[in-house]
């Protein structure tokens, strides 16, 4: 007959097995959910300034602020198996030095919980839930009008317009006047309860019933140049709108 010891062991060795199927199975169930993302993003403006992008900065140095819109439609990369979105944009622009790779700068990055993510159902919520229940006021007892609720977008859903940008660029060689074939770029990080994590996928690829982005990148554009004077050049760009050039101030900080 068994001893108690080696009963624990034998009902633990079963649960954690069992434990460990069913994450797999929940893991490999998400690439049959088609997925079909979409996302439009346009530069508002952009403007070049010389000095400290950042009050720890050593020297003064050349430093881009861009503005954006932003319309991205990322709700079915959420799925039961989905605990965040990671999103972010990026600008990219071709290295000084030819052979290298071109160059990458983040200029904005969100993260986007899902529901179960911000409504945890656990036994602690579960059981203080049923012990403290809401409590109606007077006021909702005699009838009286509710209050106008906000409407709450759904998880992947983002409409930013003339959005100010998280990072402002720098470059490693301290310059980035007169860039040109600059685009923005969005991308995202999915994040599961349990499997392996994924990125984003290119438009015009894809793996199974998973798709790529649609769009998701801008017109390419060129950085304004800085002038002699000290009054830098703002590129102004608008939905449906000629560009144009507006003056602005150099930012020293």
């Amino acid at each position: 007959m068994h001893s108690a010891l080696v009963r624990v062991q034998n009902v633990f060795g079963f649960f954690t097995t069992v434990a460990f199927v069913t994450a797999i199975v929940v893991a490999l169930s998400v690439t049959v959910i088609p997925q079909a993302p979409s996302a439009s993003i346009d530069l508002r403006n952009v403007q070049v300034v010389k000095g400290r992008p950042h009050y720890h900065a050593p020297k003064r140095e050349e430093y881009a602020h861009i503005k954006f819109d932003l319309d991205a439609d990322l709700t079915s990369l959420f799925n039961w198996n989905t605990k965040q979105l990671f999103v972010w944009i990026t600008a990219t622009y071709p290295s000084r030095i030819t052979s290298e790779p071109p160059s990458q700068a983040v200029i904005w990055d969100a993260i986007i919980s899902s529901e179960s993510q911000k409504t945890p159902s656990t036994p602690f919520t579960v059981y203080s839930n049923f012990m403290n229940p809401p409590k109606v006021s007077n006021r909702a007892k005699k009838g009286s009008k509710p209050k106008k609720q906000s409407i709450e977008l759904a998880p992947g859903l983002l409409q930013l317009k003339n959005s100010k940008p998280k990072y402002q660029i720098t470059d490693i060689s301290g310059q980035l006047s007169s860039t040109t074939n600059v685009t923005l770029e969005v991308g995202w990080n999915v994040q599961p309860w349990v499997g392996a994590l994924t990125w984003t996928i290119e438009e015009g690829t894809g793996w199974g019933r998973w798709k790529g982005i649609k769009g998701g990148r801008s017109k390419a554009f060129d950085m304004p140049a800085l002038k002699v004077k000290g009054v830098n050049q703002e590129v102004v760009k608008g939905s449906g709108k000629p560009e144009k050039v507006a003056e602005a101030s150099p930012i020293v900080k």
